[in-house]
Parts: structure tokens; C-alpha cells; sequence
């Protein structure tokens, strides 16, 4: 039987280096849900990031984002299933990370925009939805996921010293981007978000097939019944998923569901 939902990463997955989208990869999205086929984006990306994908966006208009820690409605731009951390875990974690790692800078991810310390340094153009103040100061809405970098020491001993930190408290993953921790709730993972996403649907993880490219997409492919590498992903990806797709540059997530399902594009 083949799969009913297939759930895919973006940024390294379906996407482009560039960030489009190329007509064939339309195409075969297209067909799959003319066929019946539930497609589902599952990314680490804020709501903020995610206006660009509504020319694709499934018929259903929804994306687990932020690593899972909510579900966003292309359609009404408003964020549901919430699961983040409690003000009182911020601060006590912000408390922490600082008086462990001087010169850390943080960042903290809401549904309504995202919050930077002053010295957090940013690669990505600001828009509306972007504050700067000490994340700790902010408390007016919960957080889906935590920020943070240290330029200052290498990738190793950075992400070491934030999960000594942590201890249990929060999960710590890497999506891709040099130098950034990302931290969410204990619990919230792209796999829990994909596996309720599934079971609301009564969908088991054996009809779910799934894509990804990094790390925190880890999870998320072995829960699935079954889980793909594209050629460009982390060697911990490639090594642990049940198959691998042409690279991104490629379209290889389109042209191995096109192959999978017999679509004739």
C-alpha cells in the first residue's frame, strides 16, 4: 500500500538551494493530492518565514513549524497547537545559559514574531515582527522555540556547554545553520507534531513516508513507516534513513514520489 501522507521538510528538502520551488516539483505536489495523497510541511521555520510557501501550501493550508512546537494556518495566518515553554522555564533556562556561556546572545520564537537580544546578530532581513529587548523582558506570549549563539566559540564546544545547561529541560537540535542551538519544549519535535498530525487523521506511521535533511529531521524519519535522505543531507541522516532521494538542487524529493506513486509528470 502505498503512503497516504507524505510529510517533508523544506529548507535543504524540497526547496532549492535558492529557495524556489521548480515547476516539476508543483506538479508532482499537485498530483499527489489530486490522487488523494495528504502532503504536510514540517519545518523548523517561524511562521514569520513561511508567507513565501503559500503558492504551495497543501489544499488542507496547514505546516508544522518551529520544530513542531505549532501548527500554522497558511489561510488565516494564525498559529494553533501551541506547545511551548512556560515563562517561568524561560527565565530560568535564559538565567542559566547566561551565567554559563558569557557573551551568549539568545533569541526567542513566537507565533506573533520573534524576539533577539540587542547583540543577537541575525542573517535575515527584519520585518515587522521582529523586536529587539532581552528575551527574559518578554513575557506577553508563550515561546515555541529558543535561540541561541556564541560566536565567540567553535560549533563543538558551543552546542556541549548549552546542553550541559539544559539537562532535561528542553531539547536541543540543529536544523542546519552554523553556530545556532535551537531549543524547544521537552516533548516537542517535528515527529511528536507529524505523529499527532497523522493519528487526527487515522493514518498509522506505516502509510506515512517522510523526507529530510538534517539532524532534527531525525526523528521525525524513523517514525515514519518510511523515512528518506536527499543526497545533500547530514551523513547521521543518511546513514540512519531507510532510503535517499536526488539531492535538493535535484528536485529529489519530487522526482522519488513521482517514481514512487508512477505519476506520469
Amino acid at each position: 500500500m502505498l503512503p497516504a501522507i507524505v510529510a517533508t521538510d523544506l529548507d535543504g528538502t524540497l526547496l532549492r538551494p535558492d529557495l524556489s520551488v521548480s515547476r516539476f516539483t508543483r506538479r508532482v505536489l499537485q498530483q499527489l493530492e489530486d490522487h488523494g495523497v495528504q502532503i504536510i510541511f514540517v519545518t523548523a521555520r517561524p511562521p514569520r518565514w513561511m508567507a513565501p510557501l503559500e503558492q504551495i501550501a497543501p489544499a488542507h493550508g496547514r505546516a508544522i513549524c518551529l520544530n513542531g512546537a505549532l501548527m500554522w494556518n497558511f489561510t488565516t495566518h494564525t498559529a494553533t497547537r501551541i506547545r511551548g515553554f512556560t515563562h517561568g522555564e524561560v527565565q530560568r533556562i535564559v538565567t542559566d545559559l547566561r551565567e554559563a556561556i558569557p557573551g551568549i546572545a539568545l533569541g526567542a520564537e513566537r507565533h506573533t514574531g520573534v524576539v533577539f537580544d540587542p547583540h543577537f546578530v541575525s542573517q535575515h532581513p527584519h520585518g515587522p515582527h521582529t523586536r529587539w529587548a532581552f528575551i527574559e523582558t518578554m513575557v506577553d506570549v508563550p515561546v515555541g522555540k529558543l535561540l541561541a549563539q556564541a560566536p565567540h566559540l567553535d560549533d563543538t564546544t558551543f552546542f556541549t556547554q548549552v546542553h550541559n545547561v539544559l539537562d532535561d529541560r528542553a531539547l536541543l537540535a540543529f536544523s542546519g545553520a552554523g553556530g545556532l542551538a535551537e531549543m524547544t519544549a521537552p516533548g516537542v519535535t517535528k515527529a511528536a507534531a507529524l505523529a499527532q498530525w497523522a493519528a487526527d487523521h487515522n493514518v498509522p506511521a506505516s502509510q506515512v513516508i517522510a523526507f529530510g535533511d538534517m539532524p532534527n529531521d531525525l526523528p521525525m524519519l524513523t517514525w515514519a513507516g518510511t523515512g528518506i535522505a536527499v543526497a545533500n543531507a547530514h551523513p547521521d541522516v543518511l546513514h540512519h534513513a531507510d532510503g535517499h532521494a536526488l539531492a535538493h538542487h535535484d528536485d529529489g524529493v519530487a522526482r522519488y514520489l513521482a517514481e514512487l506513486y508512477n505519476l506520469h509528470v
